[in-house]
């Protein structure tokens, strides 16, 4: 049987979050033994567990149809593979640091400066646009350390939260881009492989839409209906069922989680009550 090859982030950042959205997806895969390669038990998917920067070139040749990694690394990789779908975790910026006791005004801080990066192709165009002269020291890792140790004046990396950059007497003084994990794709993908694609991205924007979505039920009586009809919308329209008291009714929608408080305070303006609010683990369309 012909299978959809994989490759997710054998450690880091990325790494189980890649495996937690395969078991959303109902897709069972296990590698307790941290082996480079397993099957997952009942859908048609091999795993293969690389270095993220690995990740391109593997689905750009065909050794791996599809990939898990932070668009940082597709950029900077630059090969040739396909974008699919945006996932919705690992999201991170790129960002220039510099040592905290420095004063800084603006890009013009950088000219002639030394900057450490695991990311040289993404900061030499960036520099290159803006007309800075900058030099790129190119580093694999341990970016952090790189002023401390007199290597660079500056640094350019992933950053999160920033403690970090505190750790290592660092300060973010310019997010340049931002970042996140998305689904990469060979180019060349046809007849079997593309329809378990198809199969599996199915699933990753189900469970997407009920991330992003709240399920709500109320109780209102049935003169306010076409009101909360307006403010709920809902996939194609709310559901309403009639109640056992006469002339009330109950009133069942979904509502996007960045919607979700503006939405309850309207509802509570038109006599909407008993509002219950339920997490949704699937949605389908």
């Amino acid at each position: 049987m012909e299978k959809l090859k994989i490759a997710i982030q054998k450690t880091g950042r990325l790494s189980e979050k890649s495996l937690q959205l395969l078991d959303e997806c109902g897709i069972k895969v296990s590698n307790g033994d941290r082996k480079l390669k397993t099957e997952a038990r009942n859908f048609p998917m091999e795993v293969l567990f690389l270095r993220d920067d690995d990740i391109p070139q593997y689905v750009e040749k065909g050794v791996a149809d599809i990939g898990i990694l932070g668009e940082n690394e597709v950029w900077e990789k630059e090969k040739e593979v396909d974008e699919i779908e945006k996932l919705g975790f690992g999201n991170c910026r790129l960002s220039l640091a510099i040592p905290k006791d420095e004063v800084y005004t603006n890009l013009d801080y950088f000219h002639g400066k030394r900057i450490a990066t695991s990311y040289p192709k993404i900061l030499k165009k960036y520099f290159g646009v803006k007309g800075i002269d900058v030099k790129i020291e190119e580093l694999g890792g341990s970016v952090e350390i790189a002023t401390g140790i007199g290597l660079a004046d500056g640094i350019f990396d992933i950053v999160s939260t920033g403690s970090t950059l505190i750790m290592n007497g660092l300060k973010e003084v310019e997010a340049i881009i931002k970042s996140e994990a998305v689904l990469i794709a060979n180019r060349n993908l046809k007849g079997v492989k593309q329809q378990l694609l198809d199969r599996f991205l199915f699933r990753i924007r189900a469970f997407k839409r009920g991330l992003g979505s709240k399920y709500i039920v109320m109780n209102a009586p049935n003169s306010s209906i076409p009101k909360i009809c307006s403010i709920l919308p809902g996939m194609k329209s709310p559901s309403i069922l009639p109640l056992a008291e006469e002339g009330w009714s109950s009133i069942h929608s979904v509502v996007q989680e960045d919607q979700f408080w503006d939405v309850i305070d309207a509802l509570k303006d038109v006599d909407a009550q008993g509002i219950l609010v339920m997490n949704i683990e699937k949605m389908i369309l």
